[in-house]
């Protein structure tokens, strides 16, 4: 059985991270749904087994923001920002840090993902009408959204996991790891000038038009979002509290939400309840737990030498396997410490993990896809800046997190 169960995973990991074979040629989604039939059909886990391995919570809270993103970008809140931002960066160079601090701050709140979705068509429209390179500034736009992610429990998938999983409060998981995912986003910054500032020269930024909007809907968008915030940090139930901000609106907007509904990403809640399923399939085979055993006198929470073996560990699980199958493989061990730093490591590790190559996290792709018509983004290109991008963050925020940590006693 162990074996059969092992070629399952094999199976299903090679289809998620090629994302397509030309032999089965069915996606992602598709893939961890054929992971998840056959972890059953073989006998591995029974159905019931297999409906309590899903995390409701994470699939509530995905959903949820998802839907609340699509009501932010109909309101037309990241054109308005980013051609504000735009607007006042007047240079090549600082429009340079303008987008990688809006990707940043964006990402903390909106989910990575959808703001690169959004944010890069702009940032292509704004490097074309002042004749500028286009790499450094894609390149700016995915690593700061998936540094800036690292921030919240909302920031990314893997972090709603983390949040789903360990139970930590909004507040208390953004105490340690927002000012660790603001140091990296500046260190971020500071590369992006070191490498590509001499490229970009230093005349005058030709204004970039917003599109028109709707200035009530936007102001009951801010003040739901708001709201929903708050609820974050008062410690109401992430989901829920996302869900209801999507209620608020639906009913201020007196309007069949279909069209927002066809904007969640389906395929996406499809792909992580399979995820889990195959997931708890391998579990079963102890396989999982051995390896944390032989490893287990390597890896520790509670000093510097154990906490860079976790996480190169988790470097080298994301890059492998993705960083979304990393946390939940790592989840049931991390739980055993259980500690408020243990959670934050795995979940902003298996983030900037997201950042050593072009395909590494989804937001990387999506950057690429969107700017294709305008420039291809190559994987080497993205890996000049990324390896090291990805190895000075780690080497200066992780010995950063374990400091801010013990200062705050958690």
């Amino acid at each position: 059985m162990t074996a059969v169960v092992v070629a399952v995973f094999a199976l299903t990991y090679v289809l998620i991270a090629a994302r397509r074979l030309r032999v089965l040629p069915i996606g992602r989604p598709a893939g961890a749904l054929l992971g998840a039939f056959l972890m059953v059909a073989v006998g591995a886990l029974r159905p019931a087994d297999s409906y309590a391995a899903i995390d409701g919570d994470t699939i509530l809270l995905l959903f949820a923001m998802m839907a609340l993103v699509a009501y932010v970008e109909r309101a037309g809140f990241f054109e308005w920002a980013a051609a504000r931002a735009i607007a006042r960066a007047r240079t090549p160079v600082g429009l340079l840090v303008a987008v990688a601090a809006l990707a940043g701050a964006m990402s903390a709140l909106f989910v990575n993902d959808a703001v690169c979705v959004f944010l890069t068509p702009l940032v292509v429209v704004a490097c074309q009408k002042a004749r500028l390179p286009l790499g450094p500034y894609l390149i700016a736009t995915a690593t700061s959204a998936n540094l800036g992610s690292a921030a919240t429990l909302v920031g990314n998938p893997q972090n709603m996991i983390v949040g789903g999983l360990s139970g930590l409060s909004f507040a208390t998981f953004s105490a340690l790891a927002a000012p660790v995912a603001a140091l990296a986003l500046v260190i971020n910054i500071g590369l992006l000038l070191l490498y590509y500032r001499r490229d970009l020269g230093s005349g005058p930024l030709a204004p970039v038009p917003s599109s028109s909007f709707d200035r009530g809907r936007l102001r009951r968008l801010v003040v739901v979002v708001v709201g929903v915030l708050v609820a974050f940090f008062a410690g109401a139930h992430l989901g829920y509290a996302a869900l209801g901000g999507v209620v608020a609106l639906i009913l201020s907007e007196r309007e069949d939400p279909q069209a927002i509904f066809a904007r969640v990403d389906w395929t996406l809640l499809v792909f992580f309840a399979g995820l889990f399923v195959v997931v708890a399939g391998l579990e079963t085979t102890g396989l999982v737990d051995a390896a944390w055993v032989t490893l287990g006198p390597r890896l520790g929470h509670d000093n510097l030498a154990g906490v860079s073996a976790l996480s190169f560990l988790y470097l080298l699980g994301s890059n492998l396997v993705s960083n979304v199958p990393m946390v939940l493989l790592a989840a049931p061990h991390v739980a055993v410490d259980g500690s408020t730093f243990a959670w934050v490591l795995l979940g902003f590790v298996t983030t900037v993990a997201g950042n050593l190559t072009l395909i590494g996290s989804v937001a990387n792709i999506i950057v690429a896809e969107k700017a294709a018509g305008a420039h291809e983004l190559g994987f080497f290109e993205y890996l000049r800046f990324g390896l090291v991008s990805t190895l000075v963050v780690l080497a200066v925020c992780v010995p950063a997190l374990v400091g801010l940590a013990r200062a705050l006693g958690i």
